[in-house]
């Protein structure tokens, strides 16, 4: 394992870097800074990253079957116009709830959009509890809500047979799994699969590799680990330069490349100085596994 290399790629440090997907029209990596209220997308050919501001939390990206972007920004799902610079609301959630704000969300195989809610944050990780809710963006533009008393909604993907949804939901400090049934997007029976070890922290943003194994970021924990969710074991530790790990995905020409986010929010200048890359983004190549294209949002 010592061919793995670890490299900061965009530096201009984002408060809370998260949902990076690879765009392979583009050849570029999409994140977003949440606090720092913008979409963000960063080409390997100038190494240089623009950004698109907008006027609420932007909590994930996604790409969109018919050109363009989908983002959960504050309490609604939205269209981005990249070009054009324009954001336009689909519909809000939460609308019952005066302190939400969506979270992590990620499209699955049949073109659904799924993202989930938390409250605003007193202090990263510290907030009132069980406010969030789980929710599904259709292609037609409804929303179905699958559960509430979520604290954290956080990481999620699809087992590549399609027939189980991984979450996160980030205060449990568990990887969880759901039977997924495809056809109609519904889910059940919903299980632990990992509890995480004291130095790992905080379970963050996830994805899932073509052997079916899950990479999660450990929030606070400054590393990404991989998961067999038959087993329940931990696999593979790739420790980070930086404390807050927030997410992660596969990108590059063969998605061979794994892409982390992370946060600079909370620390304090000795904590800063010593993590000087703190909300950067980085590539780590010579993991020796690839990952699943990104799905499109149908709608």
């Amino acid at each position: 394992m010592s061919s793995v290399r670890i490299e900061c790629v965009a530096k201009e440090g984002c408060r809370i870097g998260e949902s990076p997907v690879w765009d392979e029209k583009e050849g570029a990596l999409l994140y977003v800074d949440i606090t720092g209220r913008k979409v963000c997308r960063w080409s390997p050919v100038t190494r240089q990253a623009q950004a698109i501001p907008v006027d609420a939390p932007v909590s994930s990206v996604a790409l969109r079957k018919s050109g363009d972007y989908v983002i959960t920004l504050g309490t609604s799902f939205a269209a981005l116009k990249w070009k054009e610079e324009l954001v336009t609301t689909i519909t809000q959630v939460d609308k019952d709830k005066a302190n939400t704000r969506f979270n992590d969300g990620k499209v699955d195989p049949a073109g659904r959009f799924f993202a989930g809610t938390m409250a605003e944050e007193i202090r990263p990780a510290v907030l009132e509890r069980h406010q969030g809710s789980l929710y599904t963006l259709f292609p037609d533009l409804s929303v179905v809500k699958h559960f509430d008393q979520v604290d954290i909604s956080n990481g999620l993907d699809w087992s590549l047979d399609h027939r189980t949804f991984f979450y996160i939901d980030s205060l449990s400090y568990s990887v969880d799994a759901f039977d997924y049934d495809l056809q109609t997007g519904k889910i059940g029976n919903r299980r632990s699969i990992y509890k995480l070890e004291k130095e790992e922290s905080i379970p963050d943003g996830m994805c899932i590799d073509t052997e079916g194994k899950l990479w999660v970021a450990c929030y606070d924990g400054g590393r990404v680990i991989r998961l067999d969710p038959e087993t329940g074991k931990r696999l593979q530790t790739v420790k980070l330069p930086v404390d807050k790990t927030t997410s992660c995905c596969f990108g590059g020409k063969d998605y061979s490349e794994m892409f982390v986010t992370s946060a600079s929010d909370g620390m304090d200048k000795e904590w800063l100085s010593r993590q000087p890359q703190a909300g950067g983004i980085f590539k780590i190549t010579g993991l020796g596994v690839k990952g699943v294209p990104p799905y499109p949002f149908a709608g």
